[in-house]
């Protein structure tokens, strides 16, 4: 019934299969065996049965396109019989290759597949006019070869892309052989459309892998010895599910995300900045405020030092790009920033804070008032350090009322932040004489000064709380944070 060729060799080493695989029983659909013609036998070891199966879908040269190999019960379990917990069966050639080479290395991977037939013919009935017909197959429409290789290659290699996708990463890097395999699935890697290699967990559709792969995160986390999860997620879906970045609750995230399929924890904060390092490069100011808002939404609230001041760098880039500056001077980290002007201008000054202690002359500003610069986001960065180190000395005096303070003192920063803002266009309005009351510009100007001066004050009230609650006046706590203390 096997009609294959096979001969001794003269070294009296193990008889090869025929690769003229014709001319070797034909299968059925679902149909599986073990051992020749199909599978490898005393390999590694003698006695070292490999098993093979294959599915439905046959090719119009009439081989199978979706055949599978299975590892000997030896290489499943260890000595004692344990399951090893390793990968024991593989859909592609390339994932037998990867294998091979992982755990046997210095394998000749031409020897071994030279040892079985890898490609597998369907059982066939001829016609009368000599037209070939497929057996058990129900009659549809031939499946076209996968996307962005020929069918001559995907069929010999047995690469195919199950989401049809041409730019799948399991077909652009062929040539390639990590050391570490992806971890058997049963569940989300059985959907007919779902590939792992470039389909979201949570959406099921593509990924996207231009830009170094700024929209999704692969799960590496191990799963076994050399075996990683290796699903991948995009980072929207994982946020929108509360998958990723920093979540309470029972989860607990922190710039995190968590792998629905493995439960396994990545730290996020190497991947902003890695998207940080791909802006750098990028010429398009709309792709880089795209990739540079998704790391702002991974890293929000986060309790992390260096978080925080990521987040901080990814804000005044942002601040920069949306006020027109160069894309040379948006990634400079100096302490010289680039003072915006409201109508989109800017020139380069030393970053200096407002001068609010000098009282105006016969009701003008002084001359150093008007002629003063400042930069809104070298005050910005400078009250965000204070306001940081405040929460910091504060969360290790009195952890559980840390999430109030932090609101409190943040929403101040902020205030602050819009005051100087404000002030900013008022002052340019000033210089530019745009209205047709100047001292009503100039009234404006001294008002703001005086408003900022004030919240100033107030702010540095309450980061008298950095001292703890008990160190802290109940005038104080009352006033900036709404806190009863009894006598």
């Amino acid at each position: 019934m096997m009609e294959i060729d096979i001969h001794e060799e003269s070294d009296g080493s193990t008889p090869r299969a025929n690769e003229n695989d014709l001319s070797n029983r034909r299968v059925a659909p679902d149909e599986s065996g073990e051992g020749l013609p199909y599978a490898p036998v005393n390999w590694p070891n003698p006695g070292d049965t490999w098993r093979w199966k294959v599915g439905k879908r046959v090719s119009g040269s009439g081989h199978f396109l979706d055949r599978y190999l299975y590892l000997p019960k030896r290489l499943c379990h260890d000595g004692a019989g344990n399951s090893t917990g390793r990968r024991n069966s593989f859909a592609s050639k390339l994932a037998v290759e990867r294998y091979i080479q992982a755990s046997f290395p210095g394998t000749d991977l031409k020897e071994f597949f030279a040892s079985f037939s890898w490609k597998i013919p369907a059982e066939m009935s001829l016609l009368a006019n000599g037209a070939v017909k497929l057996k058990h197959v129900p009659a549809v429409p031939p499946i076209p070869p996968c996307v962005g290789i020929e069918e001559s290659d995907s069929q010999s290699d047995g690469l195919c892309c199950k989401a049809r996708n041409k730019l799948c990463i399991s077909l652009l890097e062929k040539a390639e052989n990590p050391p570490l395999v992806f971890m058997e699935c049963d569940i989300c890697c059985t959907e007919a459309k779902f590939c792992r290699d470039c389909c979201c967990i949570l959406c099921s559709k593509t990924i996207n892998f231009s830009y170094g792969g700024y929209d999704y995160i692969r799960c590496e986390a191990l799963t076994g010895e050399a075996v990683i999860c290796g699903h991948a997620a995009h980072i929207d879906c994982a946020l929108r599910c509360y998958m990723a970045g920093t979540v309470g609750g029972s989860i607990a995230l922190d710039s995190e995300y968590y792998c629905r399929r493995c439960d396994a924890r990545t730290d996020l904060v190497p991947h902003v900045m890695r998207l940080l390092h791909t802006c750098e490069s990028l010429d398009s100011r709309d792709n880089i405020e795209k990739i540079l808002n998704i790391g702002i939404c991974i890293l929000r609230s986060s309790g992390k030092t260096i978080a925080k001041e990521l987040l901080k760098r990814i804000e005044v880039a942002i601040a920069k790009l949306k006020y027109g500056t160069s894309l040379e001077d948006i990634w400079k980290q100096e302490g010289n920033f680039s003072a915006i002007s409201t109508d989109g201008s800017h020139h380069e000054s030393t970053a200096m804070e407002v001068t609010t202690n000098q009282e105006p002359l016969n009701g003008k500003p002084s001359s150093d008032l008007l002629s003063a610069s400042f930069d809104y986001c070298s005050e910005s960065q400078k009250l965000a350090e204070d306001v940081d180190q405040v929460l910091h000395a504060l969360k290790n005096s009195q952890e559980s009322e840390y999430k109030v303070v932090e609101e409190k003192l943040l929403a101040q920063k902020n205030y602050i932040c819009n005051l100087y803002q404000q002030l900013e266009k008022e002052k340019s309005d000033l210089a530019r004489r745009t209205s047709t009351d100047p001292d009503a510009l100039l009234d404006i100007v001294l008002s703001r000064v005086k408003q900022i001066k004030r919240e100033i004050t107030n702010l540095k009230e309450m980061e008298q709380i950095a001292s703890g609650f008990g160190k802290t006046s109940r005038a104080t706590l009352k006033k900036h944070f709404n806190f009863e203390v009894e006598e």
